[in-house]
């Protein structure tokens, strides 16, 4: 830095000379006679001035970050496990019980991923092959498949890398796996290389920061290389806990490549420039360091375990994060929001009002949010109030490729890619978990438009997008599914499912005594004291329909009176407000109030002594027929929130 300086300096002093003679100067040293405002003096002083500033800035502001190209590993067609395979595969593999498996099915027809999804040979052998030397052959696969694309992408040589950092969680043989890449690479003697273990699947963006920090200080013009991946051959869980068993339904096989780079050169053909990382780390409460754990189960057998309190513990850690990372990238008007509404609740003590959330969608255009599961992306959607469309890359990665771990951020910001949608200027939002508990972000910006895959055509570096070959059937639309195949829904005789069920029972019922009823000069609404010929007649036709109903075998074998009808919507719809009381108070409120409007518009004989009268009248009011509409309506909105 100080070689550029020193030239310009001297350059300034020759084209000032003539300004001011040496008598003068010899003046203004012994502080003679000098006017002050001489033009000349005013000169060089300023020039002065201006250069030592311009000198010290040059010397110490921050060093651009560009991230010059990333690559993701896409396996070979052989290694893809559809759902129904993998079921299959657990069910022949002998070593899970009964309970086990019927969990690992709810869990993988909930869990979002699709048919694509990859898995590593040693797992999908038969038996099992899960050995040191798969789980190398797995992280060579990986590691070397992604930094070939990476390197022929960008052109750089392997020997001009100055920094190489590897994040993997589970797997760390000795040697490292940063020395397995710098011994089939070939990479200089003197290179900086650090190998990052167990920080779960936040380490990308740690191993982001660490680059960064290196690449600031003591390295000029360097490259940095980051590899992000996770090993799953050793670490596949062969046991019956089923805070264990998840790992195993929504763990997938994947890794991504980054190149960073200080080099002002390297501006105009980079991607991205990193603008923001903010780290945060929650380790101080045991709750948080213990919700994502590696130990032993019951019978021996080592697995990771993830506690109910994860989605709390993840929702505190963002909290936390988006608190020091807000006032960085929000905007004036939201900051002032904010401190507004945290004024009213802690100085007023106005309890009454609610937090305010920022709305992160004025300060990025693109979220990638870690694809840890179905889960945990409803959840940050809700929190953050983000749109479908902002979520479709972190739901497009789970389904097509699963939980990749740390990697998966980079396989949502080539899908971003891949469908043409990052311009120049616009910013990106990082958000990853991890064990510790750890939750961790970084912040981009896009330094040129990047095309869609299918617009750049025989683009090479669009080939190389993992994306490349499928981009034109996502979005999806992400079903429940069972293992007949996909269904928007599935009906159970309990819960909404249930409500559903009686509803349609409910309606049929109906239309039949309205058929039945005979023309009566009552007005809706009034009570029918005592059966009548016409209702005697009813109820042998009723009997002889459930005669007929019990012969042929049919499924409705019990006619439902008002009452059972009733007492069913009112158990099923208390049972969803007790399991999501905060979620759906709102809801639940509706329709407990609409029940009471029902069951005000009924009037029933309340003589119990005749039991076996058959079932009793109902008058019908004329406006009901609207209000089941509504509620069946309001009924299946319920069953989709819980699908």
């Amino acid at each position: 830095m100080f070689l550029l300086i020193l030239p310009l300096f001297l350059a300034t002093l020759i084209q000032t000379a003539d300004l001011i003679s040496i008598s003068d100067l010899h003046q203004v040293v012994v502080a003679e006679a000098v006017d002050v405002n001489d033009s000349r003096v005013a000169g060089l002083t300023c020039s002065v001035v201006l250069m030592l500033l311009l000198g010290l800035y040059l010397a110490t502001r921050p060093r651009p970050i560009y991230l010059v190209d990333f690559a993701c590993y896409k396996p070979e067609d052989q290694r893809k496990m559809s759902v129904d395979s993998f079921l299959k595969m657990t069910e022949d593999n002998g070593a899970f019980g009964d309970d086990s498996l019927q969990f690992q099915r709810r869990v993988s027809v909930r869990s979002g991923l699709g048919d694509d999804t990859y898995l590593p040979r040693g797992i999908t052998s038969s038996p099992p092959n899960l050995c040191m030397e798969e789980a190398r052959a797995e992280a060579e696969a990986v590691m070397f498949g992604a930094l070939d694309s990476l390197f022929a992408k960008t052109g750089v040589r392997p020997q001009d890398i100055g920094v190489l950092i590897v994040n993997c969680s589970l797997f760390n043989p000795t040697p490292s796996l940063s020395s397995m890449i710098v011994n089939h690479y070939r990479l200089r003697a003197n290179i900086k290389s650090y190998n990052l273990g167990g920080m779960g699947c936040s380490a990308g963006l740690i191993s982001i920061d660490l680059a960064k920090h290196l690449l600031l200080k003591g390295n000029p013009n360097t490259y940095a290389l980051v590899v992000s991946t996770e090993n799953i051959t050793l670490n596949w869980y062969f046991g019956n806990d089923r805070s264990m068993l998840l790992c195993n339904c929504i763990f997938r096989m994947g890794g991504a490549a980054v190149l960073l780079s200080n080099r002002s050169m390297d501006r105009s053909r980079s991607k991205y420039q990193l603008v923001h990382t903010v780290r945060t780390h929650k380790g101080a409460d045991d709750n948080s360091y213990n919700c994502v754990y590696q130990r032993e189960d019951e019978k021996g057998t080592v697995g990771v375990s993830l506690a109910r309190e994860l989605m709390v513990v993840a929702g505190d850690a963002l909290k936390t994060n988006i608190t020091t990372l807000g006032p960085l990238v929000l905007p004036l008007s939201e900051q002032l929001m904010f401190f507004l509404t945290l004024v009213k609740r802690t100085v007023l003590r106005a309890r009454r009002v609610k937090p305010y959330i920022p709305d992160f969608k004025l300060a990025f255009e693109h979220f990638c949010i870690h694809a840890g599961g179905r889960a945990v992306l409803d959840e940050l959607q809700k929190n953050l109030n983000l749109s479908d469309w902002h979520m479709e890359p972190s739901r497009m990665t789970l389904h097509r490729f699963g939980n990749t771990s740390s990697s998966s951020l980079w396989y949502e910001l080539a899908y971003t890619e891949a469908k043409g949608r990052v311009s120049k200027g616009h910013r990106v939002w990082q958000i990853a978990f991890g064990s510790g508990f750890k939750c961790n972000s970084a912040v981009w910006r896009a330094l040129r438009p990047i095309s869609s895959v299918t617009a750049a055509g025989d683009d090479d570096d669009c080939k190389a997008n993992p994306w490349a070959d499928c981009i034109h059937r996502y979005p999806v639309k992400i079903l429940g599914r069972n293992r007949q195949g996909p269904v928007e829904r599935r009906q159970n005789n309990v819960g909404v499912g249930g409500q559903v069920a009686v509803l349609a029972a409910f309606q049929s019922k109906v239309q039949q005594q309205q058929k039945l009823k005979p023309p009566s000069s009552s007005s809706p609404g009034v009570r029918l004291k005592g059966p009548s010929s016409n209702e005697k007649q009813g109820n042998q036709q009723d009997k002889a329909a459930k005669q007929e109903a019990k012969k042929g075998g049919g499924e409705d074998r019990r006619q439902l009176s008002g009452s059972d009808v009733l007492w069913a919507l009112q158990r099923a719809t208390a049972e969803k407000a007790k399991k999501h009381q905060q979620q759906r108070q709102k809801r639940c409120n509706a329709n407990q109030e609409e029940e009471d409007e029902m069951r005000r518009a009924v009037e029933v004989d309340d003589d119990r002594s005749n039991t076996n009268a058959g079932p009793r009248w109902l008058c019908i009011q004329s406006d009901w027929g609207f209000r089941l509409e509504a509620l069946e309506k309001r009924l299946e909105e319920l069953l989709l929130a819980d699908v």
